[in-house]
C-alpha cells in the first residue's frame, strides 16, 4: 500500500490539467484582461467609497432643482354659459338655475277645464285614446286565443308524462323531474295557458301539499302501481312521504334517486321490467319486499 502523504492518480492528473489551462490563458492574453478588470473595479470601489465618506463629514448632500411654481388659469366655461351669463340681467345670480318657488317667487298655475268645458282638440285626443286602448285590448284577445292554439298544437294526445316540456306552465314531477305539460283533457292550465289553475295530470298530496307528492301519471303507475283517475277521486291521497311518515303502510317508500341516496341506497334505474318480471305490480312493491327480507 501507499504512503498516505502521496499524491494520487486523479489529483496528479487534475493538477498537470489545472497548469495545461492556465499556461493555454497565458497564451491567448486572459489573465492580462483579468487584471486590468479587476484593478479597474476596485479603484472605482474605492473612489465611491471615499465619496460618500466626504459627503457624510461635510454634511452637504446634493438638493434637487425645485420644482416651477404653478400658474392659476381661470376655469374653461363652454361659450353657450358665457353667452347666459352676459345675457342675464345684472341682479340675477349666475349659479345653477333653480325653479321659481326655491328662489321665492310665485307661480300661477293654470285650472284644467271641466269635463263639459272641454275643447275640440282635447275632445279629438279623448276618443283617439279610447280607440287605441280598445284595439290593445282587441290585440290581447287575440294573442291570448293564438296561445292557446299553440298551447293545443304542442300538447300530445298521450297522458304519461307528456312531451312538450314548458318551464312556465309545466310542474315539475318528484320522480322524472320533467316541467312537461299533461295530456289530459279539460286542464286549464296546460291547455289554456292558466297559471292560476293547478295541473289535473299531477298528483297533490292531502296532508303535505309539497313537491315530494306531485307525480305525473306515468311515474305514480310504473314507480307505485297507482292510477290517476283514482287518486284524483280520492280527497285524502297521501304521497309516500307523508305514508311513511304516518307509518300507516310499513316499508313503503319513496323510490326516486333523490330520496334513496339520502338513504343510503343505490338507485333502482328502469326496475319496472324486473318487478314486472317477478309478478310485481310496481317498483314500490318490489322494494317494499326487499326491505321485509332486510328486516327479518
Amino acid at each position: 500500500m501507499g504512503s498516505l502523504g502521496g499524491k494520487s492518480d486523479y489529483e496528479s492528473v487534475r493538477d498537470a490539467r489545472i497548469s495545461e489551462n492556465l499556461a493555454r490563458m497565458e497564451m491567448l492574453g486572459l489573465r492580462r484582461c483579468a487584471g486590468e478588470l479587476s484593478a479597474i473595479a476596485s479603484a472605482s470601489a474605492s473612489a465611491s467609497a471615499a465619496a460618500s465618506r466626504r459627503a457624510g463629514i461635510g454634511g452637504t448632500t446634493p438638493r434637487r432643482n425645485p420644482k416651477p411654481p404653478r400658474v392659476l388659469t381661470p376655469l374653461r366655461r363652454s361659450g353657450r354659459l358665457v353667452a347666459i351669463a352676459a345675457a342675464a340681467p345684472a341682479g340675477s345670480a349666475s349659479g345653477p338655475r333653480r325653479s321659481g318657488r326655491l328662489n321665492g317667487q310665485t307661480t300661477e298655475h293654470k285650472a284644467l277645464p271641466l269635463k263639459g268645458s272641454l275643447s275640440k282638440f282635447a275632445a279629438e285626443e279623448a276618443e283617439e285614446e279610447e280607440e287605441e286602448e280598445q284595439e290593445e285590448k282587441k290585440a290581447m284577445v287575440v294573442i291570448d286565443k293564438e296561445r292557446v292554439r299553440i298551447l293545443q298544437e304542442r300538447r300530445c294526445d298521450s297522458k304519461g308524462r307528456g312531451a312538450v316540456y314548458d318551464p312556465v306552465l309545466g310542474i315539475c314531477c318528484h320522480f322524472c323531474r320533467q316541467k312537461k305539460l299533461c295530456g289530459e283533457e279539460g286542464c286549464k292550465r296546460c291547455g289554456e295557458g292558466d297559471l292560476n289553475q293547478p295541473c289535473i295530470g299531477k298528483t297533490d298530496c292531502s296532508s303535505c301539499h309539497s313537491s315530494y307528492g306531485i307525480l305525473c301519471r306515468a311515474c305514480l303507475k310504473v314507480r307505485y302501481g297507482e292510477d290517476m283517475d283514482e287518486v284524483r277521486k280520492n280527497k285524502n291521497w297521501m304521497c309516500p312521504h307523508c305514508i311513511e311518515e304516518k307509518g300507516t303502510k310499513k316499508f313503503w317508500i319513496c323510490n326516486s334517486s333523490i330520496c334513496l341516496k339520502k338513504r343510503k341506497l343505490s338507485p333502482t334505474g328502469i326496475a319496472i321490467y324486473d318487478a314486472r318480471e317477478q309478478g310485481y305490480e310496481s317498483v314500490a312493491h318490489l322494494l317494499m319486499d326487499k326491505l321485509k327480507c332486510r328486516a327479518f
